[in-house]
């Protein structure tokens, strides 16, 4: 967990399929770049929010085996139909254990543990993420209040716990399919997404 406030190191447009969003890097005292995609003025009604976690596999390479792709796109779409709101797109690939043992991970699934129990048999925590970062960004945007597209109630009590107040939560369902049914299943059993 870095102590020090994520900073600004970049700014540019970022047209996409959906809106030309505004992209920011911020920098933090790790040497992560972590990305913010806002689309109009944030101020004001509380905008829609979407916190997502690194997935290279999911976000770039179009994987079937979990929904982060499908929900990182989802997520834009909506914020471009609303007009405004932001995704904070945070480094911490495989619930922040890394690429590789992500992958490591996807190995033992693949012999039939679910993603829980390859996480922990590799010596990690279920979920190692940390909102810290999420939290001192959204500061620096200054939003102290939103919508909050998620199906993780962590999420929803990192903020809390910052003094950022939720004022709803929107369900980010999509990307269903054979590959991630035990996925899901697994998410909503033993990490407690609200998954319908």
């Amino acid at each position: 967990m870095s102590k020090d406030a994520p900073q600004l190191a970049a700014t540019a447009k970022l047209p996409t399929p959906f809106a030309e969003f505004q992209l920011r890097v911020y920098l933090d005292s790790d040497g992560k770049e972590h990305l913010v995609l806002s689309l109009g003025d944030l101020q004001g009604s509380p905008p829609i929010v979407r916190l997502h976690s690194e997935c290279l596999t999911g976000d770039a390479l179009f994987s079937l085996r979990c929904d982060c792709g499908f929900q990182l796109e989802h997520a834009l779409k909506r914020i471009a139909q609303e007009g405004r709101g932001a995704v904070l797109y945070l480094r911490q690939e495989g619930r922040g254990i890394g690429l590789a043992n992500k992958i490591r991970a996807y190995a033992l699934q693949d012999q039939g543990q679910d993603t829980v129990q390859a996480n922990t048999q590799l010596g990690f925590a279920a979920d190692a993420r940390d909102y810290t970062a999420a939290v001192q960004i959204l500061g620096s945007l200054g939003l102290s209040r939103l919508r909050l597209l998620t199906n993780n109630p962590r999420k929803i009590e990192a903020l809390t716990q910052a003094g950022i107040e939720v004022l709803e939560r929107i369900p980010i369902e999509c990307g269903r399919n054979p590959h991630n049914e035990d996925y899901l299943a697994t998410k909503a059993g033993k990490l407690g997404h609200l998954l319908g």
